[in-house]
């Protein structure tokens, strides 16, 4: 933490959580003792934890509540063919330009982007309007010089020098390849899958045959990506490797524009459910659609730079299972019962970042407040995780290493542990064992004291409101079961 929280917080709040998430055991940069590598993390102790507790929840939400949406984990590499007829290979490219000035890269649309936002910001909702309307018949029309002369018309600067003195826009793919094999030619080129989706395309069929399933039905997965990205930036928000949590839903042609709007309200009720604020929410609706698209939007979290997506939710037509029936030359169909039709299921998608959403979860917790000591007026900084995603649910602490009591808090502790992720700790003062818990976020604290040795009972600390009770030792894991449990955001989803 820096010696002035409150004021970096105020000037730049990303970096007090980037700061914050590595001295505690979130996140740290990867090869770090090689001077680390751009872009990539990884996660720690405390940040494996809070992930896998996103993703644990996910899965529960998407694939067991739902009886007709199943699970997938697809590999990595897939035959480079699949990439040639998803289109990446030919149009998964961002447009780029450099300054010349500051040696820095950008994407051209992002800036453009941020000028028309700006101008929204001003009151200018016409022009914001005309600007990305033109920006997006200029990249669909893949006019690369028109996009540079539309950056230097409206005078876009370079953040770091100051100056207009721009490069040609140049396409930019962002996939990475690699080979297979012990021979280093085109034949034997592999991809790094840049997503997950094409992953359930190819297995459409085995899930469907195999499970016997009806449209309409889903295939989940959650995996890692990799992305070439030209500006990888903002902490975990943009990086080369990633984490995705996907469903493809297949459903009826002329059925998908009900279903997309159920899964976007389904999908931003489950934002809310993690006690995300509503003002902190917002969908985007896309003006330039995907080539495989018919319609598209975002669910946005305010981020401490800005409204970004966490998650898209794609109407993707047919498009990829009829392409994938072309190039593979296998038929890809599904005859439906109740029609007596075979048709090309439509698929409607859902798509999280799961490192985004980690970081949505650090900032929408992060929780920087006065409080009175006496007469004093103190800070307290602590992460307001929601109880069933805390990475650690509970803390047991001995008031004294001494008289017995590191003895009945372990034996409380091991029976903890056996349910819940959970912490023993015997060092420091108790005031001071209490705060490092708040400042990861254990929702949480148990103490043993003296009394504990008389009366069987212990001192349940809450984090939020720090409030204390006395409880039975024998009643401790139902009470922690209970305040932990993921039963009423379930409920709500």
């Amino acid at each position: 933490m820096t010696a002035n929280p409150q004021k970096t917080r105020e000037t730049d709040p990303l970096k007090s959580i980037v700061a914050h998430a590595k001295e505690y055991g979130f996140i740290f940069p990867s090869s770090e003792v090689y001077d680390g590598l751009q872009a990539v993390y990884d996660y720690g102790q405390n940040g494996v934890e809070l992930k896998n507790n996103i993703k644990r929840l996910w899965w529960k939400t998407m694939v067991q509540m739902n009886e007709n949406v199943v699970g997938l984990d697809s590999a990595i590499f897939m035959h480079p063919t699949i990439w040639k007829a998803s289109g990446h290979v030919d149009s998964f490219n961002d447009p780029m330009i450099d300054n010349k000035d500051s040696k820095k890269r950008y994407r051209a649309d992002e800036l453009i982007e941020a000028r028309a936002e700006e101008m929204r910001e001003s009151g200018d909702e016409n022009g914001a309007d005309e600007l990305l309307s033109k920006a997006n018949g200029l990249l669909d029309r893949e006019d690369l010089d028109g996009l540079r002369d539309l950056i230097v018309e409206q005078e876009i600067k370079c953040p770091t020098s100051g100056t207009a003195n721009w490069t040609d826009v140049r396409q930019f793919n962002l996939m990475f390849s690699t080979h297979m094999g012990s021979v280093s030619d085109d034949s034997d080129k592999v991809y790094l899958r840049p997503e997950t989706a094409q992953g359930i395309f190819v297995n459409y069929l085995n899930v469907q045959k195999s499970g016997r399933k009806k449209i309409p039905f889903g295939i989940a997965q959650i995996g890692k990506a990799f992305r070439n990205e030209i500006v990888a930036r903002q902490f975990i928000f943009r990086m080369r490797e990633f984490e995705q949590m996907e469903m493809q839903f297949f459903v009826r042609p002329g059925t998908e524009m009900g279903w997309y709007e159920e899964w976007m309200q389904k999908r931003m009720g489950w934002h809310k459910a993690l006690g995300i604020s509503e003002d902190s929410l917002r969908f985007h609706k896309h003006e330039k659609l995907a080539h495989y698209a018919n319609a598209a939007s975002d669910i946005e979290f305010k981020f401490p730079f800005g409204f970004k997506e966490v998650e898209g939710i794609h109407s993707r037509t047919d498009f990829d299972l009829k392409n994938h029936q072309e190039f593979s030359r296998k038929k890809i169909s599904y005859h439906d019962p109740e029609t007596n039709q075979s048709y090309t299921p439509y698929v409607v998608e859902t798509s999280a970042g799961l490192d985004r959403l980690f970081l949505m979860m650090l900032c929408s917790s992060f929780v920087q407040e006065e409080v009175k000591d006496g007469d004093n007026v103190k800070e307290r900084l602590y992460l307001k995780f929601p109880a069933f995603l805390a990475p650690n649910k509970a803390a047991v602490f001995p008031l004294v290493k001494k008289d017995g009591l590191p003895e009945l808090a372990r034996k409380l502790f091991d029976e903890l542990k056996m349910e819940h992720q959970a912490i023993y700790e015997e060092q420091a003062a108790i005031g001071k064992r209490y705060t490092r818990q708040d400042l990861i976020g254990t929702p949480y604290c148990i103490t043993v004291d003296h009394e504990s040795l008389e009366n069987q009972t212990v001192t349940i600390r809450e984090r939020d409101s720090t409030n204390q009770e006395r409880i039975a030792i024998d009643k401790v894991l139902a009470y922690i079961s209970e305040k932990v449990s993921d039963q009423q955001v379930l409920a709500k989803v």
